[in-house]
């Protein structure tokens, strides 16, 4: 990759994914945290957050060290064929995200049809929401674009003050008796999970920094920023009013109509970086695809699984997505970071001693979520898996499956 592509500085990265953070699905999580009261849960999110953030900046680095998509770097660890299982399991995941954060979207604005126009067309929302994310995605990362992105996030940036004085003037949010079941761990882990499932995207994104620091910082106070406010608010509004849906906090605001303008512009700009990446998790497999013809394709589909995705599974889905990504990118980080093993072995097709120790992490993950601890799963479970993978590390060198090129004449 030539040093004109690498452009992007703090600045792009801070509003980036600040954007990527400012989106119903956070507030909708956050709400989850609410049988923990308000100040177990700000404390909840908080360490999952620092913990998530902290993993997911690790990530992000690999890219702009490496120059390399997120997906590609796993082949440092798991070989050719490796990174072609993750990057399948990587756009199911992206597809599955597209579908919630569209479903999502379109509840909150037929809510606010409904109660303008008394219009109910939840299927339509859907169809032209998906839409306007096709569209962001066609225009690409022109300069217009890339302005268009960053004022965008300014607004939503004013949108989330709104949103945080809606909430908060309600005096009785630190004194509300909490109600259900929820314990400190399984919040921490919802926490760690939002920034965890970014990490398969991160680095498709710091390849393209001017230098390391700019894009660890830009990105990690980004996001660390902006996801833990969503959080807040879904957590206040769900305790206060028992919804943390954001079109009843913005027509609370009379914000009226452009409560409709919000809800839309919040989630094209996240669900845009979903589609993008699965676009980019593609071209690892098929790299004479183009990663914007994949990405277009992939909105088109996540689009109509909104249509029957059942998003009352969501927590499941959440906890899917950390059981595949802890284990495999406590291997990667292990590699890179304590092993030092950088290199891309264009002959290395799968590393057998990688893939099982992955396994065993995704087994471990689900047992460790029924242990419920303090820490939630994804801690425990990425440093066991790291710890296993460098012990056994020096002693399984040969148990890869590498190209045979044949000898010279």
């Amino acid at each position: 990759m030539s040093k004109e592509n690498h452009t992007l500085g703090f600045n792009h990265y801070l509003f980036l994914w600040f954007g990527a953070a400012v989106s119903i699905a956070e507030i909708v999580t956050g709400g989850l945290l609410a049988p923990l009261g308000f100040q177990n849960g700000v404390a909840a999110i908080v360490l999952g957050h620092v913990v998530g953030t902290a993993i997911l900046v690790l990530g992000g680095m690999i890219g702009t060290q490496e120059r390399i998509p997120a997906l590609v770097s796993t082949r440092i660890s798991f070989g050719q064929y490796g990174s072609y299982l993750f990057s399948v399991l990587n756009v199911m995941q992206l597809l599955g995200w597209t579908a919630v954060m569209i479903i999502a979207a379109a509840r909150s604005a037929n809510e606010i049809s409904k109660l303008l126009w008394n219009i109910d067309q939840m299927s339509l929302w859907s169809i032209g929401i998906g839409g306007l994310v096709l569209l962001w995605i066609i225009l690409g990362r022109e300069k217009g674009l890339k302005k268009a992105n960053m004022l965008a996030v300014l607004l939503l940036l004013g949108i989330t003050m709104v949103l945080s004085t809606v909430v908060f003037k309600d005096s009785t949010l630190l004194t509300a008796i909490p109600a259900g079941e929820m314990s400190f761990g399984q919040a921490v882990e919802l926490s760690v999970i939002m920034p965890l499932s970014w990490l398969p995207l991160i680095a498709d994104y710091t390849r393209f920094a001017k230098n390391k620091q700019s894009a660890a910082w830009g990105s990690g106070i980004g996001y660390f920023v902006g996801s833990c406010w969503m959080y807040i608010i879904g957590l206040g509004a769900a305790i206060v009013a028992g919804n943390p849906d954001p079109s009843a906090m913005m027509l609370a605001a009379n914000l009226g109509l452009s409560a409709l303008g919000i809800v839309i512009l919040a989630t094209v700009t996240t669900t845009f970086l979903d589609a993008y990446s699965a676009g980019v998790s593609f071209a690892n497999i098929f790299p004479r695809l183009k990663e914007k013809q994949i990405a277009v394709v992939m909105t088109v589909i996540g689009t109509v699984a909104a249509l029957w995705f059942d998003i009352e599974q969501y927590e499941n889905f959440l906890l899917a997505i950390g059981s595949v990504f802890a284990p495999l990118f406590a291997v990667l980080l292990t590699e890179y970071f304590i092993v030092k093993n950088r290199s891309l072995e264009d002959r290395l097709l799968v590393n057998w001693s990688a893939l099982i120790i992955w396994a065993i992490g995704v087994v471990l993950y689900y047992q460790f979520i029924k242990l419920d601890l303090v820490l939630g799963a994804t801690v425990p479970v990425m440093l066991i898996t790291g710890l296993l993978y460098r012990i056994v590390w020096g002693y399984t060198k040969q148990w890869k499956y590498c190209k045979k090129y044949p000898l010279a004449s």
